[in-house]
């Protein structure tokens, strides 16, 4: 990862975008989200700051685990949730030119729903007198294009030591949002996709600090639909910031900081919003990356949340990851 010194156009892009990201991360306007979503930006965490390298055909593997309660169980008549989800995702991308590439990811997904009626310990959850639901199967496929807008200059046999890029995607309404039980539709959290077509733009950039240290983030916003239901997730703001450092020639550690800005859900077409979702966290995400051969990469990740504000009764606990890319050409 050998570069030049960089020209000063360049470390002021990458200090302008760092500044933006922990700003992002700080900001306390509330915004809406979906009750589970993944901080961190998929693209940097499946394809690597590498984004694009011409002629390049990525494969991609993920597993993460999710872990969350809303609601609470001290009087009233609502009810308290907690949401288990392992989420299996296939990831495929193409670069067809220094300047583009194109990304499909596919993701399974496994829920188990316990729900607690009012009354009763609001510290923990007794999963063993909750009511029990599992709902599995295809979650919404997501389609990007990754367009490179601004790079610092080539150096023959050096590279780029800096670029910035835009994401444009949509997240589609193709998983499953339908799952019933005894005739019953099952509960909107437990069901593997939202049925909702959502909008998703952002922007990226890498700037390297030295031949085995390099700081990269983003900032990205989702914007939501309503499914067949009415149910509408609301919409979601992310901001990344991130430095990977070469510890050998086939170790890299990564330490990020994932920002989530969110707000409340709208459970039904009468705009009644659910008080226990949304609100504002922010992860520190440690990751080793292992390069198992010249082609593949393993990583393994953990996302600590370390300060939150969340709207009503919610505890959101660690993420955790791990995955395999493996890289044709480039």
């Amino acid at each position: 990862m050998r570069r030049t010194q960089g020209h000063y156009s360049a470390r002021r892009a990458a200090v302008l975008l760092a500044v933006a990201c922990l700003a992002a991360a700080a900001a306390s306007h509330p915004v809406s989200a979906c009750s589970i979503c993944r901080c961190g930006d998929p693209a940097f965490n499946a394809l690597g700051l590498n984004i694009y390298s011409s002629n390049s055909f990525r494969i991609a593997f993920d597993w993460d685990r999710f872990d969350k309660t809303q609601g609470s169980s001290e009087g009233g008549d609502g009810a308290r949730e907690s949401v288990l989800e392992n989420r299996f995702t296939a990831a495929i991308s193409y670069t067809p030119s220094d300047a583009l590439t194109l990304v499909a990811r596919v993701p399974y997904t496994t829920r188990e729903l316990t729900t607690e009626p009012g009354a009763g310990d609001a510290t923990a959850l007794d999963e063993d007198h909750g009511e029990r639901t599992t709902g599995r199967g295809l979650s919404d496929p997501e389609l990007y294009a990754l367009v490179r807008v601004w790079a610092a200059p080539f150096v023959g046999g050096l590279g780029r030591r800096a670029w910035v890029g835009v994401q444009l995607g949509v997240k589609t309404p193709w998983g499953e949002n339908h799952l019933r039980e005894n005739g019953e539709r099952l509960d909107e959290h437990v069901q593997p996709g939202t049925g909702s077509t959502d909008w998703i733009a952002g922007v990226a950039g890498v700037y390297v600090l030295d031949p085995v240290s390099s700081l990269f983030g983003s900032l990205q916003h989702r914007g939501t639909g309503s499914n067949d239901f009415g149910y509408r997730y609301g919409t979601v703001s992310l901001a990344n910031l991130g430095y990977e450092r070469k510890l050998g020639s086939r170790v890299d550690a990564v330490l990020e900081l994932n920002g989530r800005h969110a707000g409340k859900e709208r459970v039904d077409a009468d705009g009644a919003l659910d008080p226990n979702t949304g609100g504002r966290l922010l992860y520190l995400s440690p990751k080793v990356v292992l390069n198992l051969s010249g082609s593949l990469v393993a990583r393994v990740s953990a996302q600590i949340p370390v300060a939150k504000s969340l709207n009503g009764s919610q505890t959101e606990r660690t993420v955790w990851g791990v995955g395999l890319t493996y890289v044709f050409g480039g």
